[in-house]
């Protein structure tokens, strides 16, 4: 399936979560057998070639992808998770949102020294994904690519991002 036929798939419900806001919800994509392993396969596609040996993935819809991606790859996952999320003694990134501060985990024994591409299911602001980026590097890994189903262009966020950034599908 071509990526163009893959935005079939993504469902637009306007005022979600809050009036105002366009939400893309991709559940009908993961639904779909046959979407979902070609958006998989066009994530390993972007992905390729940048000689990583671990995926990680950003809480929550963004483990959706990254383990199909992982599985696909035959690789390891890394989940960074919201705060109090992590078991053991995990590190912490704090980063500022719009409307206040918000914080991402990891467990540090299993980034160091691991090449990751990052994956989430979209990029809007890019406070997030540089958040995990940060946390990544201050865990001892290194993050050579990001990558997401959807991009939300008009919000500049691939401009917060200092790795090479792919997706699917821009808005």
């Amino acid at each position: 399936m071509e990526i163009d036929k893959l935005e079939e798939f993504i469902s637009k419900v306007p005022d979600f979560p809050k009036p105002g806001i366009l939400f893309y919800d991709m559940s009908t994509l993961i639904c779909d057998s046959k979407a979902f392993d070609a958006a998989i396969g066009h994530l390993e596609e972007k992905i390729k070639g940048y000689n990583i040996n671990k995926i990680a993935a950003i809480d929550a819809r963004g483990f959706i992808f990254g383990a199909a991606l992982a599985i696909k790859m035959n690789l390891g996952l890394i989940m960074i998770r919201k705060k109090n999320k992590t078991p053991g003694n995990p590190i912490s990134f704090e980063y500022e949102l719009e409307y206040g501060k918000d914080c991402l985990e990891v467990n540090p024994k299993l980034c160091d020294a691991n090449n990751f591409a990052l994956i989430d299911d979209v990029l809007a602001t890019g406070g997030t994904a540089n958040a995990a980026i940060n946390l990544l590097r201050k865990a001892g890994g290194k993050v050579s690519c990001f990558a997401t189903l959807v991009e939300l262009k008009f919000l500049s966020g691939c401009e917060k991002i200092d790795i090479p950034f792919k997706t699917l599908i821009e808005y």
